[in-house]
């Protein structure tokens, strides 16, 4: 299964949520399964374009989200991402351990074993910070590609051309 992670900052403008949702639905014509987070802005935008999804949530009733197991996800907490790869690990509380352990499942699945082809996103300074930066440096450790919006769309559309060329 060809699969992404759509994720980012709650603070994603507008305009950029749009193009989130509409590359989604594309993304899932072509037979692609998002993975995101359930939070607002980006993750809700890719949310909404996309109907072959799975929605990692940090607990149960996040942002109005109810697990029903296929969807709509709680993952067993595991900690080891979040000491690997958040920068101040022993500064989080509980809540933001589980969102930090969420993002781990988003990159690499349910089990933690099945990594996404790529990750689009929006961060506010192009890089990886926020939440959104703990998916991402995740990512980076497995050689994950990462298309950060807020740097523009031509890396994205490069990658989609050359790997339809690839299965020609």
């Amino acid at each position: 299964m060809k699969t992404y992670a759509g994720i980012g900052s709650r603070e994603c403008p507008p305009d950029v949520c749009a193009t989130m949702s509409t590359i989604a639905r594309r993304l899932d014509k072509l037979g692609y399964r998002l993975r995101s987070g359930g939070a607002d802005g980006a993750d809700d935008a890719f949310e909404r374009g996309a109907t072959n999804k799975e929605i990692f949530l940090p607990w149960d009733g996040f942002n109005g989200r109810v697990t029903d197991g296929l969807t709509y996800i709680v993952p067993n907490f595991d900690e080891r991402y979040t000491k690997q790869f958040h920068p101040k690990p022993d500064s989080l509380g509980k809540g933001a351990k589980l969102l930090m352990s969420r993002n781990a499942n988003q990159v690499l699945g349910r089990d933690l074993n099945d990594p996404v082809d790529f990750i689009l996103c929006w961060t506010k300074d192009g890089k990886a910070s926020g939440g959104t930066g703990q998916a991402m440096r995740i990512a980076a450790s497995r050689n994950i590609p990462i298309f950060n919006f807020k740097n523009g769309y031509d890396d994205f559309a490069a990658f989609m051309i050359f790997n339809a060329h690839q299965q020609e």
